[in-house]
């Protein structure tokens, strides 16, 4: 089961940030990101209501909810949006790969969880291999800009990583992913719409197809069942684990831009793709083989 949600979630998500690009344009970021949660939100909690699983929320939750509407559901979003207007899509993604890190810096201050030597192989390699995969990517022209970007895009991955651990704070006291994110979408679209309101943004309804096919893939394909495929991973195997899916969504990303962008492969982003590769292994192998390296204590070695 978590590894069939493992892959529904990288396929899923690996294909979200061409979508995110997709929607930068005429309508206000603020804006667009607002119709995503809105639609998400709308959608998730009629279709629970349906199938009769709509729960509400206790009051003493309900802060827990905000919170995690705060941090998954807008303003992680509003950054990446942003950052798509300074990097392309493929970049942004490997940023956010860096949730492997920051979750298990979180998990370690948060919830004492140990941070294993496996989880530090595995990140290594991944970050590594993604970083050789767009090398060339932030060495080019218009470097400043991609500062700008790297910074909004870091911002937008440290909120989401927070987002993480609430959500296992949430889990752990009784709410299901399900039940938070249908109204942490919600709450988050709110919030967003009180955002506009409050700095005067024109609300522009869009008209574009193209537009509209990708608000609709992100709110339901990416929101709805991509946030849920990953909280549940989340609530299983727990944030460290769950967050190396992150480091494999900028694979998929490649492999749509090598099909419709004609995205060329050299001898660099090759070794990145195989960096990226073995490091996933190293995160799903069943022994961590680093602390077989370590010295045996006297008592183990006497046992």
């Amino acid at each position: 089961m978590t590894l069939i949600l493992y892959i529904a979630t990288v396929l899923i998500w690996g294909t979200t940030w061409i979508a995110i690009a997709l929607q930068v344009g005429d309508v206000p970021v603020m804006v667009s990101v607002f119709y995503r949660f809105a639609t998400a939100g709308v959608v998730f909690v009629l279709g629970l209501a349906l199938l009769g699983r709509l729960q509400v929320p206790a009051a003493r939750q309900q802060k827990w909810v905000l919170a995690q509407a705060l941090c998954l559901f807008s303003l992680n979003f509003l950054c990446f949006y942003v950052a798509a207007g300074y990097l392309a899509s493929g970049v942004i993604s490997v940023i956010f790969s860096l949730a492997t890190i920051f979750n298990a810096v979180n998990a370690r201050i948060f919830f004492g969880d140990r941070v294993s030597g496996k989880t530090l192989l595995a990140g290594l390699l991944g970050l590594s291999g993604l970083a050789l995969l767009f090398a060339g990517d932030l060495s080019g022209a218009g470097a400043e800009d991609a500062w700008i970007g790297i910074a909004l895009a870091s911002c937008g991955t440290l909120m989401f990583s927070f987002g993480n651990m609430v959500s296992r704070r949430n889990s752990a006291n009784g709410l299901t992913p399900i039940t938070a994110n249908a109204w942490g979408m919600c709450y988050g679209a709110l919030f967003l719409l009180t955002l506009i309101f409050a700095t005067g943004t024109p609300i522009i309804l869009p008209g574009d197809p193209i537009y509209i096919g990708a608000m609709l893939y992100l709110a339901v394909i990416g929101s709805v069942v991509g946030f849920t495929t990953y909280l549940v991973m989340v609530a299983r195997v727990g944030s460290a684990k769950a967050a190396y899916a992150t480091v494999m969504f900028p694979i998929v990303a490649l492999a749509i831009s090598t099909v419709f962008e004609g995205y060329v492969w050299g001898l660099m982003n090759s070794a990145g793709l195989a960096l990226a590769l073995c490091g996933n292994l190293v995160m799903f192998a069943s022994v961590d083989w680093l602390s077989r390296l370590r010295p045996r204590t006297r008592s183990q070695n006497t046992a």
